[in-house]
């Protein structure tokens, strides 16, 4: 296989001053692409055209953002087979998965170009008191300023539009620091961008080293931080000044299944096992926890055992395979020692536990004791642990009895039961009859707890990317 050679985007211009990053085929291990690594010069470049370029991109109309986020959408179209192999080859994503990821970045441009013209004020009303009478409020967003960007591996397409797509929108320029472990799907991304006419210095992508990479946090000329990542975005927030900080970080998503759903347990199970190993588990709202009642209990471990063990994993580019490597061997170790340190404590592998490289094969625990780190820390990875549960109420309190709190399902027929999961769950979303693996792109997204801080998901990132100007007129 050729290796690929990609430029990075400076201030909108594709550079290529070295190509010392190598990408690798997570698969074979061989180089599949060599990028630039930017260094602290092309950073600083970068923030200081991002932060000249302010005026500009403030003065682009909402129907000229529009026309370039429509003409991101269409060439995306366009080039989908090529996103979809570079992410299976880059990711190690199974090409199914990968093509469902392409489609969801289409999709979050095109609800972008939407709400570009959607970005509304109002009109409070100030005549509250005689003191105030003759006096009207206006109220209208305008852009918060430069962005730095800083997304992680396991969606390297969606995970950056979310970011990216939002910021045209809003009219923010921006600098955008992918994963050194998957920046190829972001570097297209770069080349459709420089297609457009935006202003110059309106973006930058640029792969570089954690080092070099620190201005992006506390350069007081980016008014925003947004961090997709771990629980180092803690760390990048205490760095962060005075800019505003959008965190999401992670999880340990839990599912219940009630007593009432042993008519439906096969359709349950099959979402389940989709939720828990989908692209190898590694998504911070994958199924890692499961709570079944103790009525159907062992009947739904007996059908999800049997799935998880029928799940074909190999080479991410055939069809048939489900489950595809881990981003690396490390990842695949730590996952083999949390389970091996949750059997040694008690609990029992019910399938899975074998390692082969950075591939690890569904695998299923229970009796997991509550301090285990596969029970208690993100597994990122095809590892799941079954429960039983009595009562409804306990089942929430162990949901809830987890430093993380992103989203969660439940399979309930009962509304009281609905409503007291939205009630007491501890979770930025709360999904009922499905897995808390769905996310739709325009709907809001982010945690509480060690999860995060702050809201995407299109209309809720553009607010975040804007801020209230307020004006008021005596009659």
């Amino acid at each position: 296989m050729s290796v690929v050679q990609l430029p990075c985007y400076l201030a909108n211009q594709p550079l290529a001053p070295n190509h010392a990053l190598a990408v690798l085929d997570k698969y074979t291990g061989a180089v599949a692409a060599r990028v630039p690594l930017a260094d602290a010069a092309m950073i600083e470049a970068a923030i200081a055209a991002a932060a000249a370029a302010e005026p500009a991109l403030r003065a682009l109309r909402p129907h000229a953002r529009q026309a370039v986020l429509q003409h991101c959408a269409t060439r995306l179209h366009e080039r989908f087979d090529e996103l979809a192999l570079t992410l299976c080859i880059e990711a190690g994503k199974p090409i199914r998965d990968a093509e469902g990821e392409v489609t969801r970045l289409i999709d979050t441009f095109r609800i972008a170009a939407e709400e570009a013209v959607r970005i509304d004020g109002e009109m409070p009303n100030l005549e509250i008191s005689p003191r105030s009478a003759g006096y009207r409020g206006f109220v209208r967003r305008v852009p918060l300023g430069a962005c730095s960007f800083i997304t992680p591996f396991n969606f390297p397409l969606n995970l950056v539009a979310h970011k990216v797509a939002p910021a045209i929108a809003a009219g923010c320029p921006f600098v955008l620091k992918p994963s050194e472990k998957t920046p190829l799907g972001a570097l297209i991304i770069g080349s459709v961008l420089a297609e457009t006419e935006l202003p110059h210095g309106a973006f930058s992508i640029l792969p570089c080293r954690i080092e070099d990479a620190d201005p992006l946090v506390s350069d007081e000329r980016l008014r925003l931080l947004s961090f997709t990542g771990g629980q180092v975005g803690w760390q990048l927030k205490a760095r962060a000044g005075r800019k505003q900080v959008v965190l999401e970080l992670g999880g340990n998503a839990a599912c219940i299944v009630d007593g009432d759903q042993r008519d439906k347990l096969d359709a349950i199970v099959e979402r389940l096992i989709f939720g828990a190993y989908y692209q190898s588990g590694q998504s911070c709202i994958k199924v890692q926890r499961i709570y079944a009642h103790a009525s159907l209990y062992a009947a739904l471990r007996e059908r999800f055992v049997a799935a998880a063990r029928a799940l074909r994993s190999g080479d991410p580019r055939s069809r048939d395979t489900f489950l595809g490597p881990l981003i690396d061997v490390a990842a695949a170790q730590r996952l083999e020692g949390w389970i091996e340190q949750a059997v040694a404590a008690g609990a029992r592998l019910l399938c899975g536990g074998v390692r082969e490289g950075n591939r690890l094969a569904a695998s299923v625990l229970e009796q997991v004791p509550a301090s285990a780190s596969i029970q208690r820390e993100e597994a990122f990875g095809p590892v799941t642990v079954l429960a039983s549960f009595e009562d409804f109420d306990e089942a929430l309190a162990r949901v809830n009895d987890s430093d993380y709190g992103l989203q969660a399902g439940v399979f309930t027929d009962s509304l009281a039961h609905t409503l007291r999961a939205w009630d007491m769950l501890e979770v930025g979303g709360v999904i009922i009859n499905d897995i808390p693996s769905f996310r739709v792109d325009n709907m809001p997204y982010g945690g509480v707890k060690r999860s995060g801080l702050g809201r995407e998901g299109i209309r809720c990132a553009i607010a975040g990317m804007t801020e209230p100007r307020l004006l008021v007129l005596r009659g």
